[in-house]
């Protein structure tokens, strides 16, 4: 993990949103592997704090689906199966479907399109950069400034346990991606996601979310689709 959190001037709360970012973080970028435990008394040294704000964090990221609470175990990342997988990319499909029919039923809102359009120039350069772990992230913030278009707050808050639990596998399966395809190929998915979106006809938009790839990233039990 990474360096010590600075401590001066944080209250509790402070502690726990900045430990869960940090191991959050980690999670998703492929630092910390699916599976593998997390010990609280690990994470205080890392961090410089005491087990109250780390212990909440963890807790809080199995709210989230990240991390699983094992009776007399401990903490660990959260494995997926390849049935869990299939029925996330499910979920994540109807959902991102709703957003944009919920979206385009009105005039876009321009700032949210904005944000979409700023992911997706992330995504170029960390393409460009060759920087995967960049990328990582650009990606899960794409998704959600997708869903975040139809301005529905109990829907965005229900899709974003589910993209950040298929950046699990994401993150896991980075390297096999690579080897099968270029990273400029997904910037390229991404920008003509946006472009269909930003035309406004929700045909155009339903029908490049059907071709976007959803099952790049794969569990490993399944075959590439």
């Amino acid at each position: 993990m990474t360096a010590e959190i600075p401590l001066d001037g944080l209250g509790a709360q402070s502690l726990v949103e900045l430990a869960l970012d940090r191991i959050r973080g980690d999670i998703l970028r492929g630092t910390i592997g699916p599976g593998e435990r997390l010990v609280e008394e690990q994470l205080t040294r890392r961090f410089g704090i005491s087990r109250a704000p780390v212990r909440e964090a963890l807790r809080l990221l199995g709210q989230q689906g990240l991390v699983e609470h094992l009776p007399r175990r401990g903490v660990r990342v959260a494995e997926l199966s390849a049935d869990d997988m299939e029925e996330l990319f499910g979920l994540r499909d109807a959902l991102e479907r709703y957003a944009v029919e919920t979206a385009l039923a009105v005039p876009l809102d321009q700032e949210r399109l904005a944000v979409l359009e700023r992911a997706a120039e992330r995504m170029e350069r960390a393409a460009v950069a060759d920087a995967p772990l960049d990328r990582a992230d650009a990606h899960r913030e794409f998704h959600l400034a997708l869903v975040a278009l139809a301005g529905h707050r109990h829907l965005l808050r229900a899709y974003e346990p589910i993209i950040m639990q298929l950046q699990l596998y994401m993150a896991a399966n980075m390297r096999r991606e690579a080897e099968q395809r270029s990273p400029a190929e997904g910037a390229h998915r991404h920008r003509h996601l946006y472009e269909a979106v930003a035309s406004g006809d929700s045909g155009t938009v339903l029908a490049a979310l059907a071709g976007h790839g959803a099952r790049t990233y794969l569990a490993p039990e399944l075959d590439p689709s």
